[in-house]
């Protein structure tokens, strides 16, 4: 087992094709994916989560091993600090496989905590002592939490979001109490890091998700969420899940109409495109160089994974998200950022 481990990363926004990309790429150099997406390890949540596992079995080749995917049953709870645990390992199962470790996804909180070894404070959930915070009504969380941490935004920012305020009061306590870190704190293992980003337009990224949200709505979604309330996942738990999950659970619930939740959840999954994007740019501006490629430069890809991989130098990203005052490739739409830095010129 190398004492450095050299990780290979793609990562987009929603809707962008990272799992086809992905598994493209992964049959090139023989690399088992791992999913960091926040959602895809739990059981049941296939549709909603596009887990799309059917990709990973193209017809006429061999089948691309995947990890971090159904893992865990949907009504169980997973922090950041256990991703990095479970990644760490997935990692060592892969190079022991004589495979190449390629994470795929767009929870970026996963994918910087591993590229820059997040140390994370104690408190990691005790059995007992959650079961008690539970058994407290709402208002009884509040006040705990606010007790033990009278400048937690949490009460006033998700007043009803007992989960939130469960976990808040959990990591307080802690940090009170001078718990030592546990094996879920320890960093993620030295690693050199390959990041390749997958680009879209901002235009055509929105009108991919509204095509896929259609397409989900059509292919059983909805019938797939009250699955999940029928054998038990509470409509809480389904408001913590967010976007398909939430707007589904509403419109179980009655709250809302077809239309409006398809409106209201077409409108949240662009925001949510726009944060990882904000996410993307975060990763440039802490020192993390992105590759970014266009969906038909698979070659491309499998050429900088090859000299990273052999440890031959690489060149520098075409281009910086962090530099463009929109998402736009300057080889695939040079007019609109052109246009635009024209019109911020003169607007001084």
């Amino acid at each position: 087992m190398p004492d450095t481990h050299r990780i290979i990363i793609l990562l987009g926004p929603t809707a962008c094709g990272k799992t086809s990309f992905g598994v493209a790429l992964a049959q090139r150099l023989r690399a088992t994916i791992l999913s960091a997406d926040s959602r895809q390890i739990y059981r049941g949540l296939d549709i909603g989560t596009g887990k799309d596992l059917a990709e990973y079995a193209p017809p006429g080749e061999p089948p691309v091993p995947y990890k971090l995917i159904d893992i865990l049953p949907p009504d169980a709870e997973y922090s950041l600090a256990e991703f990095l645990r479970d990644a760490a390992n997935a990692v060592d199962e892969a190079e022991r496989d004589g495979r190449v470790p390629l994470f795929v996804g767009g929870t970026a909180l996963y994918l910087h905590g591993m590229i820059f070894s997040y140390r994370l404070a104690p408190g990691a959930p005790v059995p007992d002592y959650r079961e008690y915070l539970r058994s407290l009504d709402t208002p009884s969380l509040r006040r705990l939490l606010l007790e033990l941490d009278p400048e937690s935004a949490v009460p006033s920012n998700e007043p009803d979001n007992r989960i939130r305020l469960i976990r808040a009061i959990e990591l307080a306590r802690a940090a009170n109490d001078g718990v030592p870190p546990n094996e879920l704190e320890r960093p993620f293992p030295d690693s050199e890091f390959l990041v390749l980003g997958l680009y879209r337009t901002r235009t055509e990224t929105r009108r991919r998700i509204l095509e896929r949200l259609d397409s989900r709505l059509d292919s059983g979604m909805i019938e797939e969420a009250a699955r999940l309330h029928d054998a038990g996942m509470s409509w809480e738990k389904m408001e913590f899940l967010g976007l398909e999950y939430r707007y589904l659970a509403r419109f179980l619930q009655g709250q809302l109409t077809r239309e409006e939740m398809h409106d209201q959840l077409y409108a949240k999954i662009c925001q949510f495109a726009k944060r990882q994007d904000s996410w993307f740019r975060k990763f440039e501006h802490d020192g993390c160089p992105i590759h970014w490629l266009k969906p038909d430069e698979l070659d491309r890809a499998e050429s900088l994974c090859r000299d990273f991989l052999a440890g031959r130098p690489l060149p520098d990203p075409v281009f910086r998200l962090s530099d463009c005052k929109y998402p736009v490739h300057p080889e695939s739409e040079p007019g609109e950022t052109g246009k635009k830095q024209s019109e911020d010129k003169k607007n001084g």
